[in-house]
């Protein structure tokens, strides 16, 4: 699973069959920092996230189990949305 903020929302009136229905979300991957990295996703809605928020996602086979859709071409998942998160900086390491 990994860290992410939803930054906005994509409609697309044609796709495959088997995203009719789907909320797609763009969603940018974060550090435990919280701070931007790799390129933004899109993603299925699993959990009724909006814009701006903290979520969890999951990529691959567990993003069309998540999705309920296991022929689906869904890569990545929205599958929780962060309430709050404590991390204990000094078990990181390096730090």
């Amino acid at each position: 699973m990994y860290i992410g903020r939803v930054i906005g929302t994509v409609v697309a009136t044609r796709k495959d069959e088997k995203l009719v229905g789907s909320k797609l979300l763009i969603t940018q991957p974060l550090n435990i920092e919280l701070k931007p990295i790799g390129e933004p996703l899109i993603g299925v809605d699993t959990v009724g996230a909006g814009i701006g928020e903290l979520v969890i996602y999951v990529k691959g086979t567990a993003s069309r189990i998540a999705a309920r859709k296991m022929d689906s071409p869904i890569d990545i998942s929205i599958v929780g949305i962060i309430d709050s998160m404590d991390v204990h900086k000094e078990t990181l390491g390096g730090n």
